[in-house]
């Protein structure tokens, strides 16, 4: 069987972002010649926020765009090779596995690493997109500080709103917590603990319809959210510098077509090695973890599942 990374690749990158880069660069710095499939969103999440601020090394923080093209530059210093389609299929049932490309392409690979990510759920409203990034976010941790002092709401009524606000209340002056219904399905612990906060405040039976701002400045700005009680219909304008969409995440996991192992979520279930239950088959970030969701923590993954893949490698004989 030929090692040769033009007939069989020793192993195959599905995805970008911080967590595909980061296990290319371990990869190509190995020697390994590893092919990214960069996908449909080069960079993922991170190239659509503005600014990064608690990636460490950056004490001014970074350019998510910019620090997604640094890493890829990066990888590409080392010999990766980078392809920018999306992967639509993948065969795990027969060695070395098989991979379908975009456009009609084949590639064989004696691993293969999941770095797809999850993509957030979202309201479907007109200014969603307008305001995205400047008043429209999904990620507290990610975006929170630019908020200090400031009023915000938060969409939501499981834990991750629960959790966002609370985190929000730490930074801001005040926390609107958006729910549809009249109590939140988060924990128990987690909602007795959002209730006791004084600077948040519930907004009971309410959807937000459409985000407002001002567009007549260089980038646009969120001022105010569309929101209606939905037992009375009354609608009004609310005031915010920022809205925080926490309605969950989907993982990219539709075309595996179910040949890997998921939770009840979608996400990849691994292993302490990064492994799924396919011998050979690796994921790394937030296409398995729906807990963290940060920069940082799919780097580390993307770099354990390369150290992974090499041990793998090495010990089947493939390289």
């Amino acid at each position: 069987m030929s090692n040769n990374p033009k007939e069989i690749r020793n192993v195959v990158i599905v995805g970008s972002g911080p967590s595909g880069w980061t296990a290319a660069i371990y990869l190509s710095r190995a020697n390994l010649s590893p092919v990214v499939y960069a996908g449909a969103q080069v960079g993922g999440q991170l190239t659509t926020t503005t600014e990064v601020e608690n990636f460490p090394g950056f004490p001014e923080g970074r350019d998510g765009p910019e620090l997604m093209a640094d890493m890829e530059t990066q990888a590409k210093r080392y010999g990766t090779e980078v392809i920018y389609e999306e992967i639509e299929a993948i065969d795990v049932n027969s060695k070395p596995f098989t991979l379908k490309a975009g456009g009609g392409a084949e590639i064989k690979a004696h691993a293969i690493i999941i770095c797809t990510g999850a993509s957030p759920k979202l309201l479907g409203l007109p200014g969603e997109k307008t305001f995205w990034s400047r008043g429209v976010h999904t990620c507290a941790v990610c975006d929170g500080g630019f908020y200090r002092g400031k009023t915000v709401a938060v969409v939501g009524g499981g834990d991750s709103a629960t959790e966002e606000a609370t985190y929000l209340a730490k930074l801001t002056d005040k926390v609107y917590l958006i729910h549809r219904r009249s109590e939140l399905r988060a924990s128990k612990i987690m909602a007795e603990r959002v209730l006791k906060n004084p600077k948040i405040e519930p907004v009971w039976d309410t959807v937000v319809e459409d985000v407002g701002g001002d567009l007549s400045g260089k980038f646009p700005r969120t001022t105010h959210l569309k929101v209606k009680n939905i037992k009375n219909n009354k609608a009004n304008d609310l005031a915010v510098d920022a809205m925080f969409i926490a309605i969950g995440h989907t993982p990219n996991t539709k075309f595996l077509d179910g040949i890997l192992t998921t939770d009840e979520n979608g996400y990849l279930i691994v292993n302490d090695a990064q492994e799924t239950n396919v011998e050979g088959v690796y994921a790394a970030g937030d296409v398995h973890d729906h807990v963290y969701r940060q920069a940082i923590t799919a780097a580390g993954y993307g770099c354990k599942a390369a150290l992974e893949v090499e041990r793998y490698l090495t010990r089947k004989g493939l390289v």
